[in-house]
C-alpha cells in the first residue's frame, strides 16, 4: 500500500466516464500530482465557456489542473517532466504523442471500455450491444503508437442484459473502470503486474468499434427485428437509432421485438392510434414503446398516440 501511495500519478480525461476512474483513485489515496484535461470551450446558448466533468471534479478536490491546447508545446512537455511522474494514466482523452505517453518510469495505461482486442476504437460499448453480443468488460493496457493495441494488464467482465441499452451499460463500465484502474496501478506499483500481448489472445474475428456517424444511426427494416432491436439499445438514451415515416425523422429509443410472419412491407407501420405501434422488419415486428417524433419531445407511445392524426 505504501508503494501505491508514493507513485506519482498524472491523470488524464475529460468527460463524465473519466470521472469515475480519477475518483477511485483518489479515494484510494492515490498520489495524483496534477489532472490534464481539455480546454474550457464555450456552449449552450450563451456560448458560456464550460469546463469538462473532469476538471470540476479536479478543482473540487483541490487537484493541480492543466488545460494544454497542445500536447507537444514544450510549456505543456517541460512542466510534465517537472512533476516527475512516475506513471501516466489516460481515461477518455484524445491521443497522446510519445513525448508524453513514454515520458514515467512505469509508462502510461488505459482504461478501454470493451474486452480487448475487442472493439479497439471511438465507440466499444455501442457496438457491443449493437451486434448483440451478451458479455462486454473493462481492459486496462499500456499505451503504444497503435490505438488501443498496447500489452493487456487486467481486465473486468460484466453481463449485457437482454433489457441494457447504452446508458444502462456505460454507467456500470464506468464504475468497474474506476475499480480496475485502482488494482492495476496497485499492482504495478508492488511490481507484480503481468502483461499480456493482444496478438495472443486467442480470437477468431477481432471486431472494432469506429466512431458512429448519422448513417449508422438510420435503420435497416430489411434486416431481421431482433438485429434492429439491438442497433435501438446500442444507441439509446442517445444519440438513438432513427426511422423516416410518413417524410418525417423519428428516432425509436425503447422497443420490443417479435418475431413473426407477415406479408407488410419492411419498414411500413401499423397502428390502432391508442395502444401499440409496430414497425414491420424482415421477419417480424418491432413494437414502439418510447420515441421522439420530428418536432417533438420524447414520449411514451401512449402518450405519442394521444395525438396521432393519421400521419408522424
Amino acid at each position: 500500500m505504501q508503494a501505491f501511495n508514493r507513485l506519482g500519478i498524472v491523470f488524464f480525461g475529460t468527460p463524465d466516464f473519466a470521472v469515475a476512474s480519477l475518483k477511485a483513485l483518489v479515494d484510494a489515496g492515490a498520489n495524483i500530482l496534477a489532472v490534464v484535461t481539455a480546454p474550457d470551450k464555450p456552449a449552450g446558448r450563451g456560448m458560456q465557456l464550460q469546463q469538462s466533468a473532469v476538471k470540476q471534479y479536479a478543482v473540487a478536490q483541490g487537484l493541480d489542473v492543466l488545460q494544454p491546447e497542445k500536447l507537444k508545446a514544450p510549456e505543456f512537455v517541460d512542466r510534465l517532466r517537472s512533476l516527475n511522474a512516475g506513471l501516466h494514466v489516460v481515461v477518455a482523452f484524445r491521443m497522446l504523442p510519445e513525448v508524453v505517453w513514454n515520458m514515467p518510469e512505469h509508462g502510461t495505461i488505459n482504461v478501454h471500455a470493451s474486452l480487448l482486442p475487442q472493439y479497439r476504437g471511438a465507440a466499444p460499448i455501442n457496438w457491443a450491444i449493437i451486434n448483440g453480443e451478451t458479455e462486454t468488460g473493462v481492459t486496462t493496457f499500456r499505451l503504444k503508437h497503435e490505438i488501443d493495441t498496447g500489452n493487456i494488464l487486467q481486465q473486468a467482465r460484466i453481463a449485457i442484459l437482454p433489457e441494457d441499452n447504452i446508458g444502462t451499460v456505460y454507467e456500470k463500465l464506468m464504475n468497474l473502470g474506476g475499480e480496475l484502474l485502482v488494482q492495476t496501478v496497485k499492482d504495478i506499483a508492488a511490481g507484480n503486474i503481468q502483461e499480456l500481448p493482444q496478438e495472443d489472445v486467442a480470437t477468431d474475428e477481432v471486431k472494432h468499434a469506429p466512431k458512429l456517424f448519422k448513417e449508422h444511426m438510420l435503420i435497416d427494416w430489411n434486416k431481421p427485428v431482433l438485429a434492429i432491436n439491438n442497433l435501438v439499445r446500442g444507441l439509446s438514451p442517445y444519440p438513438a437509432a432513427y426511422t423516416v415515416a410518413d417524410g418525417k425523422s423519428v428516432k425509436i429509443l425503447v422497443a420490443e421485438p417479435k418475431q413473426e410472419q407477415h406479408d407488410k412491407a419492411p419498414g411500413s407501420y401499423e397502428t390502432d392510434g391508442k395502444t401499440y405501434l409496430r414497425f414491420a422488419a424482415s421477419d417480424g415486428w418491432l413494437y414502439i414503446n418510447e420515441l421522439q417524433a420530428e418536432g417533438k419531445k420524447r414520449m411514451p407511445v401512449a402518450d405519442f398516440l394521444r395525438g396521432y392524426r393519421g400521419s408522424f
